[in-house]
């Protein structure tokens, strides 16, 4: 990723009505490569790259059959699946509505809801080689409580990875500082060969973001 040349470090001016922390992320979005490179090869947000360096690295869509995107909105991971990955069926969900994305099924609703489980495994029609999940809970500006509302969310990811993942399927998720709990971390290791946290270049360095990858599930009886 080549840093942007003669407009790198644009400043934007405070607008009446904006608040400073919007008007420092309008300046971080207009000065990051990232977005850039985003808007120029039809990604609708950065988050794409993630998983594309992701998938560099631990070859996550290389013979993917069937993908679940946990937190679809707004596209750009399953964009990237869609291109490295085009014979894969694939199904999204998200409480917020998002464009149709060719090839793809999108299902509209709250992935902690009761039935949402069987509403993507009805969708998906067999089950996934790969559970991605960049779901992150809305922050209330609490690092603890936005921590802990995150961690639940990723835990509910895992548990349904856990009970749906083909023999050898992989499960990514989004985590915040610190990585993942050590209870669920237990968790996956026994449940998959390999468990890892990554941070990829695409993720901001003032991100408190990381990913755990697991790969090589063992389906336990």
């Amino acid at each position: 990723m080549t840093r942007a040349g003669k407009d790198a470090g644009r400043r934007v001016r405070t607008a009446r009505g904006r608040t400073a922390s919007s008007t420092r992320w309008l300046e971080r979005q207009l000065n990051d490569p990232y977005v850039k490179q985003a808007k120029a090869a039809g990604f609708r947000s950065r988050a794409a790259y993630k998983l594309i360096e992701l998938d560099e690295r631990f070859s996550l869509l290389r013979g993917a059959q069937r993908v679940i995107d946990l937190g679809i909105a707004p596209g750009g991971w399953t964009q990237v699946v869609r291109q490295r990955a085009p014979k894969a069926t694939v199904v999204g969900i998200d409480l917020l509505p998002t464009e149709p994305i060719d090839g793809v099924t999108i299902v509209q609703m709250d992935f902690m809801a009761e039935d949402a489980p069987a509403a993507l495994a009805d969708a998906l029609g067999g089950a996934p080689d790969l559970v991605l999940s960049d779901m992150a809970a809305n922050t209330v500006g609490h690092k603890q409580t936005d921590h802990l509302r995150t961690m639940g969310l990723v835990e509910a990811a895992a548990q349904f990875a856990g009970e749906t993942l083909a023999e050898g399927g992989a499960f990514v998720a989004k985590v915040l500082a610190g990585g993942t709990d050590a209870e669920l971390l237990a968790l996956l290791k026994r449940h998959f060969r390999t468990v890892k946290h990554a941070k990829p270049p695409a993720s901001r360095k003032g991100s408190s973001e990381w990913y755990v990858v697991a790969q090589g599930f063992k389906r336990r009886d």
